[in-house]
């Protein structure tokens, strides 16, 4: 049955079969591993008989939501309720309202989960059944109140998707932890998990495959954790292809492109630090032009002196170079110290606008520069980047966190590693995605 409607490997239509009779469904696995198709085809399948009218779709944010779930690269659910759905509101929020084969209409909420506050937007109703997508990175008060609010659905089911993380992450120690340990005492308790990996899609050709595996080195925590799907911990270098082959990054000059400055304003016993990054308008890659850092002078007055000189010297210096600057991305926080910025700017007669950095999830910013080191995408302007690439040799991971994240106790220089994470964080998506890497 399942495989005249996708190519679903004999694991993905065994999990679907038992999504049918569990109450907490889950998908967790490498990527490109048809978790979200998986789980997805499982949800809408049982929503075609469901008692229940409201349902919740939901992710990091709604954005999230619809990629993996509504839309899912043509697979999601307009797909399946094709000619049977429309978009639309419910309550003031984002809805699609769907008519099922028993003949009643389904409304699907679509929220975002990831802020400590979002379980508000899910409050005061009872939902029949809920799909939530990158769930371990949803927080996790909104998980508890979903499980809440399905608590009295006639049918009660929760789909979660994910990405593996560390083993000591929290989904997997304060939450997995307990329903597998229901499921190991009572084998009717309702818990349905289920590992996959790129191996299982079979959608996917073997000589993509083998194009697509060429780009991993085997023995990385990236291949354990992308590609077989495996919960595996980060240990010591965060960045060991910079560390192992530095000539191969490294360029004489770059040209054209998107020319951006990231600035991290340092605390007490850091440094201001300035990395300006150019991307090409075919977003294929990544060239850092530029990297400086300035120790803090601890009196005010000199600080933003020392501040306004730095960054004055390190944007006339790119400008000189590459004949412009496009953007600067700045620690939205310190709003005096951005105005010493824009000081300098109207002085020099520079109409470069001010952002604030978009604040990119720690571990999101480790894995896309990991994975534009792997695919060789990202290059550094030998002579004019030793700061930061500095920064990036000596970055390690912190054995007291959960999840992917740099050491900050002033062994190594995070403050420039920020900075280059603010040049560039905003194409991170598209970058990932253009190199096939999402």
């Amino acid at each position: 049955m399942f495989n005249q409607l996708a190519p679903l490997c004999e694991k993905q239509a065994n999990y679907i079969i038992k999504c049918q009779t569990s109450w907490f469904n889950v998908a967790h696995g490498g990527k490109r591993g048809g978790k979200n198709v998986t789980n997805g085809l499982a949800f809408c399948i049982a929503l075609e008989n469901h008692p229940n009218k409201l349902h919740l779709v939901a992710g990091v944010d709604s954005t999230s939501a619809r990629l993996n779930i509504i839309d899912c690269d043509g697979y999601g659910i307009l797909n399946y309720f094709a000619g049977r759905s429309r978009e639309g509101k419910y309550k003031n929020r984002d809805a699609i309202y769907v008519n099922t084969s028993d003949g009643k209409e389904k409304i699907l909420l679509v929220v975002g989960g990831g802020k400590a506050n979002s379980y508000k937007a899910i409050k005061g109703n009872t939902y029949g059944m809920a799909y939530v997508t990158e769930a371990n990175e949803c927080d996790p008060t909104f998980l508890k109140e979903v499980e809440d609010r399905t608590l009295s659905s006639d049918d009660r089911k929760i789909f979660h998707d994910l990405n593996p993380k560390s083993p000591k992450h929290w989904y997997y120690t304060e939450y997995l932890a307990f329903h597998e340990e229901q499921q190991r005492e009572n084998p009717d308790y309702g818990f349905n998990y289920e590992e996959f990996n790129i191996f299982d899609n079979l959608s996917i050709s073997d000589e993509k495959l083998k194009q697509r595996l060429s780009t991993y080195d085997k023995t990385s925590i990236w291949y354990k954790r992308d590609i077989l799907g495996k919960r595996v911990a980060n240990e010591s270098f965060l960045f060991t292809p910079i560390i192992e082959r530095e000539k191969d990054f490294l360029v004489p000059s770059c040209s054209g492109g998107i020319i951006s400055t990231g600035v991290d304003f340092g605390g007490n016993g850091s440094a201001h630090s300035f990395v300006t990054s150019s991307i090409p308008r075919s977003y294929t890659g990544i060239t850092v032009l530029r990297s400086d850092r300035t120790e803090i002078i601890d009196d005010i007055h000199k600080k933003l002196k020392q501040l306004k000189k730095a960054f004055k010297e390190h944007i006339l210096y790119v400008i000189e170079k590459y004949g412009h600057i496009d953007y600067i991305f700045a620690d939205c926080a310190e709003k005096i110290l951005i105005s010493a910025l824009q000081e300098v700017l109207d002085e020099l007669h520079l109409h470069i606008p001010i952002k604030d950095s978009i604040k990119t999830p720690i571990s999101s910013r480790i894995y896309a520069i990991n994975m534009l080191m792997m695919l060789n995408k990202i290059k550094f302007v030998e002579n004019d980047t030793k700061v930061i690439i500095k920064s990036l040799q000596e970055a390690v991971q912190d054995p007291d966190s959960d999840d992917d994240k740099v050491l900050d106790n002033g062994t190594s220089d995070v403050d420039t590693y920020d900075a280059c994470n603010y040049s560039i964080e905003n194409w991170y998506n598209v970058l990932l995605k253009t190199n096939n890497m999402l």
